[in-house]
């Protein structure tokens, strides 16, 4: 039976959130069988899993053999609003998502990618709600909107978000009766640092006037810290960032 497993940071649950921003590094983690995954993306939500009323908007890169036919790292996007069972899909596989952009592709390859003690490869996404029409808009890089998921898609979010997470997920579908070897990121530990570990910097929220803000510290959350981890710190300006990853199955993940 497969399994999703984290590893997340995210802020507080509260109310008035509306939007959020991240710069991610971009790797081509190994993927041992061809309907595993592995992600690294920032999710807006609202909602929850309990009442099957949960509402998430999502985005970051992605490598899935059984999407997309290769290994190659993508731009993806994802929506729900009833907790992954009946609504959304990934990309455009489904209506919803409206381009206005054609110079970004969704699910379209990122090349080159950052590499282990070399040159760190970063893309930067934003989602944010528009304050005047209620859609919910990605923007691709310092200043490119890309489309938006109007608000008539949603329920809990037409309110804003509760909560926004930043990370790493992937599927483990125990090949062989063990761990998969699937990794997240870079495919190594957070103690690894920057150049070898994978990292979400320049975390920012959108809030009530539609200004970002950095936000100043999360709380991290990891499934299983001895197949996949994170840790977060400050920089000297007050920002947040973190690093996160891992190889799976190893000696010491169950």
């Amino acid at each position: 039976m497969s399994m999703v497993q984290y590893a997340v940071a995210y802020t507080e649950t509260g109310e008035g959130f509306y939007g959020a921003k991240a710069t991610i590094n971009v790797w081509d983690p190994y993927i041992q069988v061809a309907n595993e995954f592995s992600l690294s993306q920032i999710w807006v939500v609202s909602g929850s899993y309990d009442q099957s009323d949960l509402n998430t908007i999502e985005a970051g890169w992605q490598v899935s053999p059984e999407i997309y036919g290769d290994t190659s790292p993508r731009l993806f996007i994802y929506w729900t609003r009833d907790a992954y069972q009946a609504t959304g899909c990934y990309n455009l596989l489904c209506s919803g998502f409206i381009q206005t952009n054609s110079e970004v592709v969704i699910g379209g390859s990122i090349s080159p990618v950052s590499s282990i003690g070399g040159e760190q490869i970063d893309i930067t996404i934003l989602i944010w709600k528009d304050p005047k029409q209620g859609n919910w808009w990605l923007k691709f890089g310092d200043d490119m909107p890309v489309g938006y998921w109007p608000a008539e898609l949603f329920t809990h979010l037409a309110n804003g978000a509760t909560k926004v997470q930043w990370g790493g997920e992937i599927i483990d579908s125990r090949p062989n009766g063990r761990h998969t070897s699937t990794q997240m990121g870079s495919g190594l530990f957070a103690e690894e640092g920057f150049a070898r570990s994978s990292y979400f910097d320049n975390l920012e929220v959108v809030d009530a006037t539609n200004s970002l803000s950095p936000v100043l510290s999360v709380y991290t959350q990891s499934d299983n810290s001895h197949c996949y981890d994170i840790k977060s710190s400050s920089r000297s300006d007050g920002g947040t960032y973190f690093y996160y990853g891992g190889p799976g199955n190893n000696p010491y993940c169950p």
